[in-house]
């Protein structure tokens, strides 16, 4: 299947064309690191979720964390 371009809800990096999220924001893995909070804030549809997503994934392979998604 070719990729596309997502302009609806969290971008899949396996089938949509999207930036590394977490290239993006380089600042949050260190603030975890610390065990500080943070917050994400910005416009609707600028790929808040697709980020947080691709945060969880990469923290969880690193063995280190585990991501978890739809708590609460």
């Amino acid at each position: 299947m070719p990729k596309w371009f997502n302009t609806a809800g969290p971008c899949k990096p396996d089938i949509h064309y999207m930036l590394s999220a977490t290239d993006r924001l380089p600042e949050i893995k260190q603030l975890i690191v610390q065990e500080n909070y943070f917050v994400i804030h910005a416009p609707r549809q600028v790929g808040k979720t697709t980020a947080m997503l691709s945060l969880a994934q990469e923290l969880t392979a690193s063995g280190h964390y585990n991501g978890v998604e739809g708590v609460g």
